[in-house]
């Protein structure tokens, strides 16, 4: 409040309070001088340093009201005895003061605001007129208080009455603390203890010994009593010759080998045993025991196993390994040099691995034997071969039958030979005609029927009728188709397709193979949905007349076992008979099909065409 005022200027008016400790002592006074302005006392309870205290206390007492007002003359009045004058009316100050700005009186110079003071590290400094004084500033601790010399002194509890000593003890002083004495004295032969209690005394454990040599001292209440000593010598020790004192025994010197080889050290009452390397001495048994160094330090002595033995250990290997040279850790061992396989062996770290050629496998039994591989008896063995498997040692042959197939390329399908017609080679007639079969060929010959004549190999036609009902119902073409199968093939497989000739109504018909033996309307093909025979014509599948003829086709002879059915179907604008094969077929067999294509106009059979399929079915399924 005294700065915001201005005061500390007016204070400071003349003099230099550019640094940090002068600025702190004009704050510190300007403190001094409110409480004064304000009736305050000068001892005020602020929460400020203690230099900072002192300051304001001087200033707030040296214009109290008591004093003239005037802080000059009352600091002269202070120090009048400070200053003195020349001849020149020139006033100066002695040692610790300062000229005021008046040049005639003098000021206490405060050390220990300017700094000026030689106070060391631990004591703070306290201002005097004319001087100042060092304080500590470290408390002198427990039972002590310091003097205005700068000096701890003990205080004295008892003198003081600081003490806690209860009624029937005294107190008695001691540096930096005091001692409760009991006011009871013991008598001789008892001991107070530190409730004040009196308890015995035991003189025997005195370390002189209250009792003369060859006696022995017995504690009593208050007292003690000596009683001669009959000698009875420890272990360890015997009586000397004379039979008045024990002595030591020398228990290495004995014939009976005391430490069991090892080294023996004799010591007063006892001995103890050096062991040897492997061994350590059992204070307990007195004995060398065996170190169990594999328990003592596991894992750290052998790579693998390892072994106790008398004062030392052995180091072993798992099988599949071999002690090193520096006989702790273990190499692997390449079984595979004594050739423990039957075929092919590989070393592994610790062991070994057998395995087994193309067509072997190991054996379940032992793991080192090979064993052939059945291929032929294997789930899949049937779809190995075409025909037959043969096994062999680690592999297999596959076998075609005897007669029309050779062994295909790859070892395993059987494929026909030679096409004996293709070739000349068959044995058929000129009457007959050859016709290739899986394995083998067929011998054809077939006449035609009465009233038909013969118009190539395969086909017959009507002769010309005399318009007679009997000769017009009879079929206007008979011809011969010759089909082979393989026996057995899942249905549906065989469709056959037929249906009328590109050519009019009682015209010739033309068929074909549609493997490229000969050229026409019936044929085989390999389609998604097995059909692979067909016959059609040109006739539409709808004509524009209301007498259109329609196509009915029907199996009349030769159907085994029902196995063929046909129907009708329009494909491309055309009327097509399919044949199909309802039922598998075991072979070897052979049968003629002979299908009816039958011209109807206006409910009635104008024509009809007869075709023989000879079907011949293979033994064998491929």
């Amino acid at each position: 409040m005294a700065k915001d005022q201005g005061s500390c200027d007016a204070l400071l008016s003349g003099s230099t309070c550019e640094t940090k400790t002068a600025k702190v002592c004009c704050e510190c006074c300007l403190l001094g001088r409110a409480a004064q302005e304000q009736g305050l006392t000068c001892d005020l309870n602020l929460s400020v340093s203690y230099q900072c205290g002192l300051v304001s206390r001087a200033c707030c007492m040296d214009k109290s009201p008591e004093s003239d007002g005037n802080l000059e003359s009352s600091a002269a009045d202070d120090t009048h005895s400070g200053d003195q004058c020349n001849g020149n009316n020139t006033c100066s100050c002695f040692g610790g003061y300062k000229l005021k700005p008046d040049g005639k009186n003098c000021e206490d110079i405060n050390e220990c605001l300017l700094g000026s003071h030689h106070c060391r590290t631990g004591e703070r400094c306290i201002n005097t007129l004319g001087s100042y004084r060092c304080q500590r500033e470290i408390s002198c601790g427990t039972g002590y208080e310091l003097t205005d010399s700068n000096t701890c002194k003990d205080i004295d509890e008892c003198e003081t009455g600081t003490h806690n000593c209860l009624q029937d003890f005294e107190c008695q002083n001691t540096p930096g603390s005091f001692r409760c004495r009991p006011k009871l004295q013991c008598p001789e032969g008892f001991i107070q203890d530190a409730l004040g209690s009196c308890i015995d005394i035991n003189e025997c454990l005195s370390g002189t010994g209250p009792c003369p040599p060859g006696q022995v001292c017995f504690n009593t209440v208050g007292s003690y009593t000596c009683q001669r000593n009959s000698v009875n010598c420890g272990r360890g020790y015997h009586l000397n010759a004379e039979g008045t004192r024990c002595v030591d025994i020398d228990e290495c010197a004995g014939p009976d080998n005391t430490c069991a080889g090892h080294g023996c050290i004799n010591l007063v009452g006892t001995y103890r045993c050096e062991c040897r390397t492997g061994f350590i001495f059992n204070s307990i048994t007195r004995v060398c025991d065996d170190i169990n160094e594999c328990r003592h330090y596991p894992g750290r002595l052998c790579a693998h196993k390892c072994d106790n033995i008398l004062g030392s250990y052995k180091c072993s290997c798992t099988t599949g390994f071999k002690l090193a040279s520096d006989g702790r850790n273990c190499d692997d061992i390449n079984e595979c040099e004594s050739g423990p396989c039957s075929q092919e062996c590989a070393n592994v770290y610790g062991s070994y691995q057998c395995y087994c050629r193309r067509g072997y496998q190991l054996s379940d039994v032992d793991g080192i034997t090979c064993e052939d591989i059945d291929e032929c008896a294997l789930p899949t063995g049937g779809h190995i071969c075409s025909y037959r498997c043969h096994n062999t040692p680690g592999s297999f042959q596959c076998m075609c039958p005897m007669k029309g197939y050779t062994l295909a390329p790859n070892g395993r399908s059987c494929q026909v030979d030679v096409d004996e017609c293709v070739t000349g080679t068959h044995t058929c007639s000129d009457t007959e005609s050859c016709f290739n079969v899986q394995g083998g060929f067929r011998c054809l010959n077939f006449d035609c029927p009465p009233n038909y004549r013969r118009s190539g190999e395969t086909r017959c036609e009507r002769l010309p009728c005399n318009q007679t009902s009997e000769c017009l119902a009879l079929p206007v073409r008979i011809t011969y188709y010759h089909l082979t199968f393989p026996t057995n093939i899942p249905v549906p497989t065989n469709i056959f397709r037929m249906g009328p000739s590109n050519t009019l109504p009682g015209d010739s018909l033309q068929v074909a193979i549609v493997d490229g033996n000969q050229a026409g309307y019936f044929g085989t093909q390999s389609l998604e949905n097995g059909e692979i025979v067909f016959l059609r014509s040109i006739t539409p599948s709808h004509y524009p007349h209301v007498d259109s003829p329609d196509i009915v086709y029907d199996i009349q002879e030769g159907n085994v076992q029902n196995s063929f059915d046909i129907i009708k179907r329009f494909e491309h604008g055309m009327i097509v008979g399919v044949i199909r094969q309802v039922k598998p077929l075991v072979g070897p067999l052979s049968t003629v099909l002979k299908l009816a294509m039958n011209y109807v106009t206006n409910g009635v059979v104008s024509h009809r065409n007869i075709i023989n399929v000879h079907i011949y079915v293979s033994e064998f399924w491929f």
